[in-house]
């Protein structure tokens, strides 16, 4: 196995498609989603479906983006923290995790 730096490189590092709750109820939510998905189906006409199907994938989207500005969040915050423990430096894991976000101005 190559070691996380060679990955990072090499753009195989992709957190956003290995984590997967460990929630016992995730499975079950997974499920009811799916279940209610096809009622919609069943209920609506293709069209309204569709502009349905539509509005479930901008929702998604925008999940997405939330999800990527808490991992970059997390991660400052962690990478902070650790050079904090590490120099000393008083409240620099602060100014690590508020630094912008330089891709949504």
């Amino acid at each position: 196995m190559r070691s996380l730096i060679e990955q990072l490189y090499n753009g195989g590092l992709h957190p956003n498609e290995k984590v997967k709750s460990d929630d016992p109820q995730y499975s079950q939510l997974i499920k009811k989603t799916i279940e209610a998905r096809e009622i919609w189906k069943d209920r609506l006409s293709e069209e309204e479906f569709n502009e349905f199907e539509t509005l479930l994938d901008l929702y998604a989207q925008t999940h997405d983006m939330e999800l990527a500005s808490i991992f970059k969040y997390g991660f400052r915050l962690g990478a902070g923290i650790m050079v904090e423990v590490l120099t000393g430096e008083e409240e620099l894991a602060n100014k690590l995790s508020s630094f912008p976000d330089k891709l949504h101005k």
